[in-house]
């Protein structure tokens, strides 16, 4: 299982994603999940992965080989809603390859996709790809995404996140949704890789990888735990 979560904002774009892979309780590892395709001042897209493993990492090297070999790829096309329409079908591809042969093991081999960024000449977008495929688009009522392991993470989300929300709050409140999920289920864990952008810049902002001693995401944890235990000291008892 994995945990990722997608923002889309007023000001800009927050992007992040855990890396902790496990086949197993006894056999747990780390693989990233978020490939960025770049061309600064043409396109950022950002493809978060979750599902079978196998199945993500086919899809990811179907779309970069086809950058060199075939067309339309994800450096050609003119909007993000092309880009997830390859996306989903590298993913059909994938599933369609190997998925009988999994199905016969019992192996789950589902998989979903977050795809978000900004093509020049359009505004930024952000997509929900799902496992069939076919994809839904974050409109101003709905401003994130997540897929795997949501439901930990998804209270605190709902409660902050609005179109309005500064990117830099965006960031505080994704870390935390990622505490809750990684304090309530060990197939979620760090490092968490995150990446910002900035609305119309068209090049990364800021991406970087936290891992689980980073200073600043620690002292967010102990603030946020802190902080719930005292307001819950406060709150009246039953009558």
């Amino acid at each position: 299982m994995t945990y990722c979560v997608a923002l889309i904002l007023d000001q800009g774009m927050v992007f992040a994603s855990d890396t902790r892979t496990n086949a197993g309780v006894d056999y747990v590892s780390s693989f990233s999940k978020m490939k960025v395709f770049e061309r600064p001042g043409d396109r950022v897209i950002v493809i978060l992965s979750s599902g079978n493993l196998a199945i993500t990492q086919g899809v990811m090297e179907l779309l970069e080989r086809r950058i060199h070999d075939q067309s339309p790829n994800l450096m050609e096309v003119e909007s993000l809603y092309d880009a997830a329409l390859l996306v989903g079908g590298a993913l059909r591809e994938m599933q369609g390859r190997d998925g009988q042969v999994l199905a016969q093991y019992n192996i789950d081999y589902g998989a979903s996709f977050l795809v978000g960024g900004q093509i020049a000449g359009e505004a930024p977008r952000l997509f929900n790809v799902y496992s069939q495929g076919n994809f839904i688009e974050a409109t101003l009522d709905t401003p994130y995404f997540q897929i795997g392991e949501s439901k930990y993470g998804k209270p605190i989300l709902d409660r902050v996140i609005t179109r309005e929300t500064a990117l830099d709050d965006a960031v505080k409140c994704v870390l935390i949704s990622f505490d809750s999920t990684i304090r309530s289920n060990i197939s979620v864990g760090p490092p968490i890789d995150l990446l910002c952008y900035r609305h119309n810049t068209v090049r990364v902002d800021r991406r970087l990888r936290i891992a689980e001693d980073d200073p600043y995401f620690q002292t967010l944890r102990r603030l946020w735990s802190e902080g719930l235990r005292g307001v819950f000291s406060t709150l009246p008892a039953p009558p």
